[in-house]
């Protein structure tokens, strides 16, 4: 029987694994933790967001740059596929309001747990504790073993699906960059994605407001413009709007040194419309409770009012409503990738054909986030590492014929 090797243990070789097994091929899935599922099991904490029901269009342009190469990919594993395969797991699925798609359970556990014991029974094996360290010179893959011992092992072909380099606690460090560096493989330098920005807050705003949301806010950005919401941090800022914009906020702090984000508190209603409601009599109240009982504004809100346009806000309607619209924040950097949800960066699509297969090592596939792509959170992340994982192994099997 031919052996193939998947390395990995998240999603994306566990998709792979799925799929070759299911054809009837031999499956040797290595994972370097002590379980796999790591990363999942902890998105799973936040409800497990699976996919999106967007159409598909919108969808695709979440991967900005990348979403020619992964067209293909997802129109061949879409977000119906994933909820077909996360019921054939015994996991209904709903839709949230964010048009969000979740299992009913809004765990992973379940779907993890059923998702192993269909591997098990399609007849894959799961080697943890071992860790890869690249090819010998006969160019077998050596892994090391829980033992600490270096052991060499044969493979038809290989799937690599290894991760990116957040939540490193969790296995995915990016160890993978130096051993395919050395076979020539040009990586795109990780860099992190999902993740919070550094902003200069004064001590009094920082020391109060930590941890306070901001719902149903728009930021904008060299006129791209996100709804959604955000979260103030000791360090700074981040959160679900922040996330969708952090390609864009990266690459301004890469180029500039910093990026100027525009704060909208109330993106529902225009300046003019605003000012029409703060044109009253304040009747000796102070601005705080004035804003609060005119426009619903917190506490959060009104205290970023004065961190960035001075502790005496505008007093004239329009003059204040436009301050509302648009308070300018400051983003000096990024937060480290041990802090991050994903990474951007990877294996550059130049360096694969159409089956996902590396040009310099023609049985070696790559899936999931080690491949050079981002997206926002809201399932787009779990989406493509599904999809890429789906057709790196129907690329094997393509190519290996029938032959199990």
């Amino acid at each position: 029987m031919h052996t193939h090797i998947i390395i990995g243990g998240g999603p994306a070789g566990l998709m792979a694994a799925e799929v070759l097994s299911a054809a009837g091929r031999g499956v040797t899935l290595y994972e370097r933790m002590p379980t796999v599922g790591r990363k999942l099991l902890i998105a799973g904490r936040g409800g497990l967001n699976l996919t999106h029901s967007e159409p598909f269009e919108k969808l695709l342009s979440r991967y900005g740059a990348a979403n020619a190469q992964l067209e293909p990919v997802l129109k061949a594993f879409p977000p119906a596929a994933v909820i077909a395969w996360a019921q054939g797991l015994g996991q209904e699925t709903f839709i949230g309001s964010s048009g969000r798609v979740f299992p009913k359970s809004l765990k992973a556990s379940p779907l993890l747990r059923a998702w192993l014991k269909r591997l098990a029974d399609q007849g894959v094996e799961i080697k943890t504790r071992h860790e890869w360290r690249g090819w010998n010179e006969d160019g077998q893959l050596t892994f090391r073993n829980p033992l600490g011992e270096d052991v060499a092992v044969p493979a038809t072909s290989t799937i690599l699906a290894l991760g990116g380099a957040s939540w490193p606690r969790l296995g995915s460090n990016g160890a993978w960059v130096e051993i395919l560096s050395r076979r020539g493989i040009e990586i795109a330098p990780l860099r992190p994605a999902n993740c919070g920005f550094n902003v200069k807050w004064s001590e009094p705003l920082r020391t109060r407001f930590a941890g306070a949301p901001l719902k149903g806010i728009a930021l904008t950005l060299n006129g791209q413009t996100v709804r959604g919401e955000a979260v103030i941090t000791h360090y700074g800022i981040e959160g679900g709007a922040i996330y969708a914009l952090s390609a864009a906020l990266r690459q301004a702090i890469d180029g500039q040194g910093s990026a100027l984000l525009s704060l909208d508190l109330r993106p529902e209603q225009s300046a003019s419309a605003l000012a029409e409601k703060l044109n009253r009599s304040r009747a000796g109240e102070s601005l705080a409770n004035f804003l609060r009982k005119t426009i619903n504004l917190a506490p959060i809100g009104i205290n970023l009012l004065r961190e960035v346009h001075g502790p005496q806000l505008a007093t004239e309607p329009l003059a204040l409503a436009n301050q509302i619209k648009a308070s300018p924040l400051l983003l000096t950097g990024t937060q480290g990738l041990d802090r991050a949800i994903s990474t951007a960066g990877g294996v550059p699509f130049s360096e694969l054909d159409d089956g996902l297969i590396l040009r310099k090592l023609p049985s070696v596939h790559v899936a999931g986030e080690m491949l050079d792509w981002e997206a926002p959170t809201g399932g787009y992340l779990l989406q493509a590492s599904l999809a890429t994982a789906v057709k790196a192994a129907q690329a094997i099997l393509q190519n290996n014929g029938t032959a199990a």
